[in-house]
This record gives structure tokens, sequence and C-alpha cells, in this order.
């Protein structure tokens, strides 16, 4: 039992590590295809290639001055950034990140909680995080902070409806709450022609296609990135915040791209899974390639996020609006109508 409980402690720390680490470069990733986008070089001051510069501009963080406005809501100011960070790492928990290590006989999953309410505990925890962009918005006393935190809540609130509905198809489709069990049902049988085609992306594209929508819109990348339009409104939500505190809000949003990255090769593209992994007779081998196969799916989406954010402009506001609530939400409710009636017609259920 003490084994298990210090096993469970490490893959805790190497998640949270990872999940900073991958955020952090993130930084220098987006900055780079920014680069590449817009015909010049990016980064490469700070160590060959500029590999250092998200370390560069992590220490810049910490040793700026911090700055607390004398007219804000001092506990919410600092309550807001700690929550919109701790929602975000606190999602990668119910993930599993490849298939189970054996050591000495005993199974190791690679998944810090495999609940069999995994699906509803990541949807609980990112409604969560709309509360630390709204503390930080209405606690800065500042009208383009609080103009931004409305955008961000509206926004979030107004897509995670569709979003949710699209992960209600998801759930007739698979017939399960747990993330575990979702990936194994994307098993296949592992040769060339059936190991895509077991994949919930090509039984349901149109759940895929709503549900990364609302990813892009979930977590305020571009086109909708309207709570923080530094146009209209400076810096939005976190306007007044400096230091660390600044520093928190913006990992916090490439923290939840990476987990919205992991959560869509997780839910629709067979997460570990890889063609002929039942011809490996070594399960530490397929772990180990698993492993490399999930974070080269969600690798592969936080490029998309970003090549998005530097090819679309910016929705108007209301334009954000009538693609959530005229367009998004009639046609995932229409798609899930219709997923039931084939469902039940093929006896399913």
């Amino acid at each position: 039992m003490s084994t298990y409980i210090i096993y469970k402690l490490i893959l805790v720390v190497a998640v949270f590590a990872i999940s900073l680490v991958i955020a952090m470069y993130s930084t220098y990733g987006e900055r780079k295809i920014a680069g590449f986008f817009q015909d010049r070089l990016g980064p490469n001051r700070a160590g060959p290639f500029g590999i250092l510069q998200p370390v560069a501009d992590g220490v810049k963080m910490f040793m700026k001055e911090e700055i607390i406005p004398n007219v804000s809501n001092k506990f919410l100011f600092i309550l807001g950034p700690g929550l919109a960070m701790l929602t975000s790492l606190c999602t990668s928990a119910v993930i599993p990140w490849g298939p189970d290590l054996v050591i000495g006989g005993v199974k190791y999953p690679l998944q810090v909680a495999d609940i069999n309410i995994g699906v509803l505990y990541l949807f609980g925890v990112v409604s969560i995080g709309v509360y630390g962009i709204m503390f930080g918005g209405w606690a800065s006393n500042n009208k383009y902070s609080l103009i931004g935190a409305l955008r961000s809540s509206s926004q979030m609130i107004s897509y995670e409806v569709a979003m949710g509905i699209s992960a209600i198809t998801l759930i007739m489709i698979t017939g399960s709450l747990s993330t575990t069990q979702i990936v194994e049902q994307q098993h296949g049988f592992y040769n060339e022609h059936s190991h895509w085609l077991s994949w919930n992306v090509f039984k349901n594209p149109l759940t895929f296609l709503i549900f990364f929508i609302c990813a892009l819109a979930e977590t305020n990348r571009a086109p909708f990135d309207l709570p923080e339009c530094e146009t209209e409104l400076v810096g939005g939500y976190h306007t007044e915040y400096s230091s660390m505190k600044l520093g928190f809000y913006l990992f916090a949003e490439y923290v939840n791209m990476f987990i919205s990255s992991a959560v869509m090769a997780l839910f629709f593209f067979g997460g570990y899974n890889f063609p002929w992994m039942d011809q490996i007779a070594n399960p530490n081998a397929v772990a180990i390639i698993g492993t490399v196969v999930m974070f080269s799916k969600t690798i592969f989406f936080i490029f998309l996020f970003m090549w998005i954010r530097w090819t679309l402009p910016r929705f108007r506001y209301d334009q954000l609006m009538n693609l959530g609530w005229k367009i998004l939400i009639p046609l995932s409710i229409a798609n899930m109508i219709a997923t039931g009636i084939l469902l039940w017609a093929t006896g399913r259920i």
C-alpha cells in the first residue's frame, strides 16, 4: 500500500511538472510559430535558437515589482490568479497518459485518478475556472478588467452548453463516463484498415468539430480571445496584474490549452492507442510508446491552436454570441438527437 501511495505521489509531481514545462515552452513555440507565419525569426537571443527564452521570461516575472491597487479587493485580487491556475492543473488528474506500467508483476496506471465519472469531473473543474477570471476582473476595480471578466464569463458559460451537449453525444457513443474506458473503446483491431476507424472522430466527426470550436472559446484563444482584446480592453481581466500574478493567468491559459489538446486526443483520436501495439510483447515498451503517442497527438493540437491564432481574425462580440447560441447549440442538439436515433435503429441502445 505504501509503495502505491509513493508511486501516486511521484505521478502527481511528474504530471504537475510536465504541465508547467509544456505550458512554459508553449510560449516559446507560439512565438516561433508566429515568427514563421510573419516571416521573421522569433526569439533567438537567450540560449541556442532562443531555447532559454521561457526561462528568462519566468525569471523576469518573478523579479518584477508586484503592484496591488489600493482600491482593489485585495483578498479576491490575490485569490483570482491562484484559482485560475489551480483549476487548470486539477483537470489533468483523470487523463490516462499511457497504458499501465508493469513493475515486479504489479500494474501501475499512468493516470492520477481513474474514476468512473471522469468526464463529469473534467467539466466540473473547468466550470470552476471562470470564477478565477471573474474574481480578478471584479476585484481590480478597473472598468476594462471588469468588461474583460464579463466577456470571459459569458463566453465560457455560453460555449460550455454546446461543449456539454457534444460530450453527452460522445457518452452515448461510448456508453461510459470513464476516461480510461473511452480510450479502451478506441482500441481497434490494429491493422492498417481498422485501427483508424475505431477512433471516435470517425464515428461522429461533427461532435469533434463542435467540441474543438468550443475548446477554442473555453480557453480564450483566437479567434475567441475577446476577454483580453488588447485593442479594446488594454489587457482584459488581468490589466491591473503584474509579476507572478500576471504570470499565473498567462500560464493558466497555456495549461488549459495543453489539457484541452490532451482531452481531444483522448476523446476523439484514440488517446495512447497506436497501430500494432498488440504485437509488442513487452508491456512496458507499449506503455512508453503509448505515452509518446499520446503526447505527440496533444502537441499536434497545441500547434493547431497556435496556427489558428495566427491565421484567423478575431470575431466581433455579437458574432461570438451568435455562433454559440444560434448555431453551435442547435447543431449540437440536432447531432445528439440524430446520434440517439441511429444508435436506437442499430440496436445499440
